[in-house]
């Protein structure tokens, strides 16, 4: 596969690389780390990476958006949030963690279709589209070629399943194990969503 990984600057560092650890595991995948206009981007705690720009990039099997705070201007912009349209529409699937899915969801492209993002967040999320199908209660949600995540960790989740989808369960518990990491497999369990009191 494929896959770009699109960074804007105050990204969650773990909405990206968290899922790049699960999707890498296939080792012939190719990761390129783009942005906007290229160059240096620093995550939300100060990791610098070097970037392409978007236009620079080639068709890909998967596009993966994080989120972050970074996000909270970026539903703002116009530029980029044509070119994530633009971008998303051409990849075979489009991954997106936390805030991620709020700009997604600007776009327009989640019109119409079930997605989650960080519960913490949610409020913000839904305001980006009324139009969306938000699940307030979902680790992960799958509509087609978009996967949507909640919170942070739970992209590594998201991208478990996405490897199972793909290649089998056992590849992802496969990875899971390399990686030392407890896999929630279970999209509708949730346990950071809100509870009625």
């Amino acid at each position: 596969m494929t896959i770009d990984l699109l960074l804007f600057d105050r990204f969650e560092t773990l909405d990206a690389f968290g899922p790049v650890e699960m999707l890498s595991d296939m080792g012939k995948n190719s990761i390129v780390c783009c942005s906007l206009n290229g160059g240096p981007v620093r995550s939300a705690h100060g990791y610098c990476v070097d970037t392409v720009p978007l236009s620079e990039t080639e068709e890909t099997d998967v596009l993966l958006l994080p989120g972050g705070m970074g996000t909270r201007t970026l539903v703002k912009d116009e530029e980029f949030l044509l070119a994530l349209k633009e971008k998303a529409e051409k990849a075979s699937f489009v991954l997106t963690v936390c805030t991620g899915s709020g700009l997604l969801a600007k776009t327009g492209l989640l019109d119409g279709k079930y997605a989650t993002s960080n519960k913490m967040a949610l409020s913000w999320a839904k305001s980006c589209s009324k139009r969306v199908l938000w699940l307030e209660r979902a680790r992960w949600a799958v509509d087609g070629k978009f996967y949507t995540a909640s919170g942070v960790s739970a992209g590594m989740d998201m991208a478990l399943g996405f490897m199972s989808d793909r290649f089998g369960e056992e590849k992802a518990r496969t990875i899971a194990r390399n990686t030392e990491y407890v896999w929630n497999s279970d999209p509708q369990e949730d346990p950071f969503a809100k509870t009625e009191e």
